[in-house]
């Protein structure tokens, strides 16, 4: 049990909104220096602390860590975030593309280039709005980051055809084996997750400029998208490569119970909304049932729903009994998930944090091998797990 749970965490969460309302006020920073440990958890493996870095976001989405140490923060409403040298950086990154940020939509995950070191490029993923501002698709671009702000930004690929709906955007980024994967949600239009012809409920292969591979599943099949690389998703929110096999693993939301956790491969139908370890929101059966030839079934699949978002496959060395585990996030669930994969399936499931009461929006492992934690909250905290013993 922690030492500092949900009450006690909450009450220190009030105390540090007044002062960094009074900061702002000021026209100051937040700072990492006054960061304060809400707990020391036990789990299974590890006993450890949480620690708040930073509050004051809204809607935290997405993180990436530069090589000089600083990092890069999305908040949903459309603004890229710094936080350096233990403040977090008062001006919003200028030149980001504009953003729908409505419903689900708005600013969603950032991701660096391979080669960030040499040429600077940082990607976005986010709610692509038509001109006149009443549709969207899921959009990528990416822009070089100089200083404050992005030079040269273009958008490299939308999920054609944008619409008006403000649900299911997706929207991981991933680069792996010189490609980059995006996920792409089915925009609450469930039928859209088995068209060839549309990109919505699918994972998404693209060169780094946005182009098509030539050895991508559908390319020259008459009426396919040729950038598609799975589809059958219902709202994958968290995409992850394990560093060990090089494979790619992403996880979406169900319905009614259902959400899943894939290995994603070439070609492959997921089943949504033909088959589905869920039921609509109603509790009526969707689709077949939970199995059908030619669709694949789900390493792992939770009943109730936890609203699975973001996900990271653990290999630093600061928890070293954690490596190979997967972490996700959980909306809903309030919660830190932690699995153990073995011969395809989870054959442990750890539910870590629960008494944090807090929307964790994304996972990722630092380059100092630590656990970073973003929460989903108008006034939403970047937190790092830190080992206790």
């Amino acid at each position: 049990m922690p030492e500092a749970h949900g009450n006690g965490a909450r009450t220190i969460r009030i105390a540090w909104a007044l002062l960094t309302m009074a900061a702002a006020l000021l026209g100051t920073a937040y700072p990492l220096a006054a960061a304060e440990r809400l707990g020391t958890f036990e789990s299974a493996e590890h006993r450890f602390h949480l620690v708040r870095l930073v509050e004051g976001l809204e809607h935290p989405w997405g993180l990436a860590f530069l090589p000089d140490g600083r990092m890069l923060v999305t908040e949903r409403p459309g603004r890229l975030r710094i936080v350096a040298d233990g403040w977090l950086v008062p001006e919003p990154v200028a030149g980001v593309p504009e953003v729908w940020a409505d419903g689900q939509g708005g600013l969603l995950d950032v991701a660096l280039h391979p080669d960030f070191a040499e040429n600077g490029l940082v990607y976005l993923s986010y709610a692509s709005p038509s001109d006149d501002g009443d549709d969207a698709a899921t959009g990528v671009a990416r822009g070089r980051l100089a200083g404050g702000r992005l030079e040269d930004v273009e958008e490299i690929y939308v999920a054609l055809p944008r619409d008006d709906g403000g649900r299911h955007f997706g929207s991981r980024l991933v680069f792996a084996d010189g490609y980059l994967f995006v996920t792409a949600g089915e925009r609450g239009e469930t039928d859209r997750a088995q068209d060839l012809g549309d990109p919505a409920g699918s994972v998404i292969r693209l060169h780094d400029d946005g182009s098509v591979p030539d050895d991508n599943p559908f390319v020259g099949q008459t009426g396919a998208r040729p950038e598609l690389y799975s589809i059958g998703h219902r709202n994958p929110q968290g995409m992850a490569r394990e560093a060990s096999t090089g494979r790619i693993y992403a996880i979406e939301h169900g319905p009614k119970g259902g959400d899943e956790l894939n290995l994603i491969e070439t070609g492959v139908n997921y089943g949504w909304p033909v088959i589905t370890h869920g039921k609509s929101y109603m509790g009526f059966k969707i689709g077949e049932g939970t199995h059908k030839e030619g669709m694949a079934q789900p390493v792992h699949y939770w009943v109730p729903s936890i609203s699975p978002s973001g996900l990271m496959i653990y290999d630093g060395e600061r928890f070293p009994a954690w490596r190979g585990s997967f972490f996700a996030g959980a909306l809903s669930g309030e919660l830190l998930v932690r699995l153990e994969v073995a011969g395809g399936k989870a054959v442990v499931e750890e539910r870590m944090l629960e008494d944090l009461e807090e929307r964790i929006r994304d996972v990722r492992q630092g380059p100092d091998g630590l656990i970073y934690l973003l929460t989903d909250h108008p006034d939403g905290m970047l937190l790092r797990l830190e080992p206790a013993d």
